[in-house]
């Protein structure tokens, strides 16, 4: 057996009690019992600020009912997310939060039972496919933003969010939702939203029991589709999946199921973070939208091809701004599978660690005036963001770094593309959007916006 193989196996094979053996490590664990969670949910940003002011880069505590060690800066994101020794496993610490909800997508997956399913999933996000996505969603696009209302309020992410799940069933499932549509948003919402559950029983009116009955809608859901998808010659990437289940081997219905559910989750659920932050800051500098849509205006086009993507420029730093201010994903986590050293601290086998994408982004170090929104700090005259590989990681990095990076810029920038064609976008005058961060980053109320025609 080799040693990637064996570390796998130890991965899975970690109890799920917390590794309590830190001694020699700065920090505390909060309260009793609830330890840092109140903090972590309310505002994760304060409490990571104020445990790095009092600690430093190096602390533990305890969240969630699990202990662990937080390791800071893009350094320490290099050192977890490269994981060269294939140290830290991504599965050992998602499971006890996610395993039930989103069981067994490429994100739980470690090492070589990792690699081997990534291989078959990027096939979804090569370049023929991305450009053939492109086609399909410019026209999906334009069409169901005409009718959206203007000269009152409405609530944005619950439009967006109901476009991208049509788009992202229309690209990867090959379908037209059709009136499940409600129930599969609704369905995703509750199953992220029960990541966060502390009481994982099934008592009717929980987050868990919502959780889990959205979890059982959606495999019913997909597994039903499988053996029409199994039939079918279309060309989208749940056909191809399953052609690839038959040719590659190894690869189960309930592979299939299990991926395309995390598919459609990440493909829509993380964008519509990103839209909503991008959606609320261009409201609040109209500098900017009115630069993006000149931007736009200057191709001369009514749809955008894929060659276009590349001379959005300025679209594409507005993108990398919000991204680094508004992370969709805040932080991730990792647990040990040996012991390991950082910057002289041991970390004992079972570790959890965790990395923070969010604070990362705010570190003067390497940001000028970081809560500043200054979408040009990505210019090619500033660079601000090539002092450090691992200093903008959105996406993360290494072994698990996000498979749909550039879908995602190309699924924005499409959005965008057609909406300021179209509209204007203002917020009422002083709002500020409360935002949760945890489990993804995610306007509170809805972000209430009104639209303008141009």
């Amino acid at each position: 057996m080799s040693s990637m193989e064996t570390a796998q196996q130890e991965a899975t094979q970690l109890p799920r009690m917390p590794q309590r053996r830190l001694e020699g490590i700065p920090g505390d664990y909060g309260w009793p019992l609830l330890g840092h969670t109140i903090p972590f949910l309310k505002d994760y940003h304060q409490l990571v600020t104020e445990q790095a002011s009092k600690y430093g880069l190096v602390f533990k505590g305890s969240v969630l009912f699990q202990r662990g060690v937080t390791l800071l800066g893009p350094d320490a994101n290099e050192f977890v997310l490269r994981d060269t020794d294939h140290v830290f496993s991504s599965r050992a610490a998602w499971n006890p939060i996610l395993e039930k909800l989103f069981t067994d997508g490429l994100m739980l997956r470690d090492f070589a039972d990792h690699k081997f399913h990534r291989r078959i999933m990027q096939q979804a996000f090569k370049k023929p496919a991305l450009a053939s996505y492109l086609d399909r969603m410019n026209q999906h696009i334009a069409d169901q933003i005409q009718p959206w209302q203007t000269g009152e309020t409405l609530s944005f992410f619950d439009h967006i969010k109901s476009l991208l799940l049509d788009v992202g069933a229309q690209i990867f499932f090959g379908l037209d939702m059709g009136p499940e549509a409600d129930k599969v948003n609704q369905s995703f919402i509750d199953t992220t939203d029960a990541s966060l559950a502390v009481l994982r029983l099934p008592i009717p009116g929980t987050l868990w029991h919502r959780g889990m009955a959205g979890r059982r809608y959606l495999e019913k859901f997909v597994t039903d589709l499988i053996p029409q998808k199994r039939a079918s010659d279309t060309p989208d990437f749940f056909s191809e999946l399953c052609k690839a289940a038959d040719e590659e081997g190894g690869l189960t219905d309930r592979d299939v199921m299990n991926h395309m559910i995390f598919l459609l989750f990440a493909a829509h659920d993380t964008t519509t973070s990103t839209l909503c932050s991008i959606i609320y800051m261009l409201a609040r500098h109209t500098e900017w939208q009115e630069t993006l849509a000149e931007e736009m205006a200057s191709l001369g086009k009514d749809a955008l091809d894929y060659d276009d993507l590349g001379k959005l420029e300025k679209t594409g730093w507005v993108f990398r701004e919000t991204l680094r201010m508004r992370p969709p994903l805040t932080t991730f986590p990792r647990r040990t599978v040996k012991d390991v050293t950082w910057q002289g601290y041991t970390l004992p086998k079972n570790t959890l660690v965790n990395v923070s994408t969010l604070f990362t982004h705010y570190m003067e170090e390497y940001w000028s005036q970081p809560h500043t929104f200054d979408p040009e700090r990505f210019s090619d005259e500033r660079a601000e963001h090539k002092k450090h590989f691992y200093q903008w990681v959105p996406f993360g990095g290494g072994h698990h770094k996000c498979l749909g990076l550039n879908f995602a810029e190309l699924q924005t920038k499409t959005f965008l593309f057609h909406f300021l064609k179209r509209y204007r976008v203002k917020v009422k005058a002083g709002y500020e959007m409360p935002v949760q961060l945890v489990p993804l980053a995610m306007p509170k109320d809805g972000l209430p916006v009104e639209l303008e025609r141009r």
